[in-house]
């Protein structure tokens, strides 16, 4: 186990063999995104994305809350004069700006999760929600509409109905609710959400590097260009990739009755 902190102090960071567990670690204001945090977290995730022993991050929150948004008082002036300029080598949590990841993230959810917790949320790949986590978008009702992604992907995630439902309102929804929306994959108790997010992104950690990136790649490009982009793509990178050792580890290893080793080569 190994942890450290290089940025300013709003994220922790802990290895696990092949994990990175990344915390958002201002528990005392309930998580609230400032500037700072901002840049950590994507700070993090840069870091993340370049190394390659690194294959699965885990995103959780110290506290009894994910996150209850944005800072807006702290915020608004620095957005009203232009927006937030990332660091080079950082990665935009939410997506919506470039550069974006290409690795993937499992996200553990608890308490509040407003604003800018769900587009986090909807952002990662995989979601566990604590039966106690509730959740708000409410923007509309600070006068601002949701800029974090969700009015993509809320609605790809929920359906129109159900997404606008909450956009326009601002009312807040449970756990169930999200589960039944498909916001998030399950539900747990509130002391079993990191362990199960852990678990399942060790199941991540061991499947071949490569073709995790290239699937991630795929349903980016499906998203963002629209899938006749993405199906132009499979076959080349099949092509490419069926020649790759991990290939060869994988066929040899299934023939063997054993578990791959993938060295992500």
């Amino acid at each position: 186990m190994n942890q450290a902190n290089s940025g300013p102090g709003r994220v922790s960071r802990e290895q696990r063999g092949n994990l990175l567990l990344l915390g958002l670690d201002r528990a005392g204001k309930r998580n609230v995104f400032d500037s700072a945090m901002i840049a950590d977290l994507a700070q993090a995730l840069g870091e993340y994305e370049t190394r390659d022993e690194l294959r699965c991050a885990v995103l959780f929150a110290h506290g009894e809350h994910f996150t209850a948004g944005l800072d807006l008082l702290e915020l608004t002036p620095k957005l009203a004069g232009g927006g937030l300029q990332y660091e080079p080598g950082s990665i935009d949590p939410w997506g919506v700006n470039k550069p974006r990841r290409s690795k993937p993230v499992v996200v553990a959810v608890q308490g509040m999760c407003w604003t800018a917790g769900i587009e986090l949320m909807l952002n990662a790949d995989i979601a566990i929600a604590a039966d106690n986590a509730r959740f708000a978008h409410l923007e509309v009702l600070r006068g601002i509409p949701a800029s974090g992604g969700s009015t993509v992907r809320f609605p790809q995630a929920a359906g129109w109905i159900d997404a606008m439902r909450y956009l326009l309102t601002g009312d807040e929804f449970g756990a169930a609710e999200a589960l039944r929306m498909r916001l998030v994959n399950e539900v747990a108790a509130p002391e079993q959400v990191l362990p199960r997010a852990i678990e399942l992104a060790q199941r991540v950690a061991r499947a071949a590097p490569l073709a995790i990136k290239a699937t991630l790649q795929s349903a980016f490009l499906a998203r963002d260009a629209g899938d006749d982009a993405a199906l132009a793509t499979l076959t080349p990178t099949l092509l490419a990739l069926i020649r790759s050792e991990d290939v060869g580890e994988g066929v040899m290893a299934m023939l063997q009755k054993r578990e791959p080793v993938f060295k992500g080569c």
